[in-house]
């Protein structure tokens, strides 16, 4: 990737950078900075124009907001968001490509960032995905699109908001070929007894599966985590082409994440667990586990459909496996031929709430 910034070619094909703010809603080439009014224009008074007068919005209840509408061809590179105040999965993103009137990627905005609780920071650093203090949340997914992009935000509490964004892209020729992104979310609560967590369903097209982001909650004592992550592609119906050997190994860890008798978190370029929840003895007394995995050396192509499954699979007694009744949220990250609906499970705020 370094290696892209050496090359002037890319000024020679017109590659145009462009960026939507609070201080540019339309991204216009010398659109920034000309508000008038917005949050920062009383501590700007003796300022005036330029001087930070908009640097963010209100989303109100019930409100939807569209962040970015783009004309094409072009490739978002690089989102940030932040909220005033840390709440429970009370914002809901989506993104929508080319004509599409169903969101290709619809997901609450912490999930999308692989970070589903905010209310409490847990510093998370990769290659995809960054989150940084207090609740900087940043993504580096590559998004082509080639008539048009459409990005909004729905606040579905009971309370306003405010929310500073960018939302940094290039104006560019596309050849054709490019694969359209989009993500699913899914959460299973509880997990019905000796049924599998669905992370990814309903794909159809030629694309590649890129990562997976898991919040985990457990119900029992012990570990959780022997169940096995199943790729079913192309046509597979009962039995997967590709099955991993546990959760933590399909996280790229092993052995329960557990080192001298406690769990340890770890950021990597690909893979981690970035954060687990501590208990308080008394009414915090369940722990939950935030992980990811981006596919982005390991890339699982399909052809025609793709189907993601997890167990959750704990232990009893006699050394036997226990089917776990757990609370599990997903989101699934893929790229396909067409844009298509993300076939997220949302529900309602109740339905999304972490309690």
């Amino acid at each position: 990737m370094l290696g892209d910034l050496t090359p002037l070619s890319k000024i020679r094909q017109n590659v145009q950078t462009r960026s939507i703010s609070a201080e540019n809603f339309t991204g216009a080439k010398g659109g920034g900075a000309q508000a008038t009014e917005g949050m920062g224009a009383d501590a700007a008074r003796e300022l005036g124009k330029g001087w930070k007068i908009s640097p963010c919005i209100v989303v109100g209840p019930g409100q939807t907001v569209t962040l970015a509408e783009i004309d094409g061809p072009g490739i978002i590179k690089h989102i940030w968001m932040t909220e005033s105040c840390a709440r429970n999965r009370a914002m809901i993103l989506r993104m929508y490509w080319d004509d599409q009137e169903e969101p290709s990627v619809e997901t609450p905005l912490g999930d999308f960032f692989a970070s589903a609780d905010l209310q409490e920071f847990s510093q998370l650093t990769s290659l995809a995905v960054c989150i940084n203090p207090l609740r900087a949340l940043n993504c580096y997914w590559e998004m082509p699109f080639y008539k048009k992009a459409r990005i909004t935000i729905e606040n579905i509490d009971h309370e306003g908001t405010f929310l500073f964004y960018q939302i940094d892209y290039q104006l560019q020729d596309l050849e054709p070929g490019y694969g359209y992104f989009h993500a699913q979310f899914r959460r299973s609560n509880p997990l019905p007894y000796k049924q599998d967590h669905v992370i990814l369903d309903g794909v159809r097209g030629k694309g590649q599966y890129v990562g997976t982001y898991m919040f985990w909650g457990v119900n029992n004592n012990g570990w959780w985590g022997e169940g096995e992550v199943k790729f079913f592609i192309d046509g597979d119906k009962e039995y997967p082409t590709i099955c991993g050997t546990g959760t933590e190994d399909y996280f790229c860890g092993s052995y329960d994440f557990e080192v001298a008798g406690k769990y340890v978190t770890y950021c990597t370029p690909y893979a981690g667990l970035a954060k687990v929840t501590k208990t308080d003895g008394t009414y915090k007394c369940q722990q939950r586990f935030s992980m990811y995995r981006w596919h982005i050396c390991d890339p699982i192509y399909f052809d025609s459909d793709l189907r993601v499954t997890t167990q959750a699979l704990g232990w009893r007694s006699n050394h036997r496996y226990l089917p776990l009744q757990d609370d599990i949220s997903s989101v699934a990250y893929w790229y396909q031929d067409t844009p298509a609906p993300s076939g997220s499970v949302l529900g309602t705020k109740d339905d999304l709430e972490i309690i």
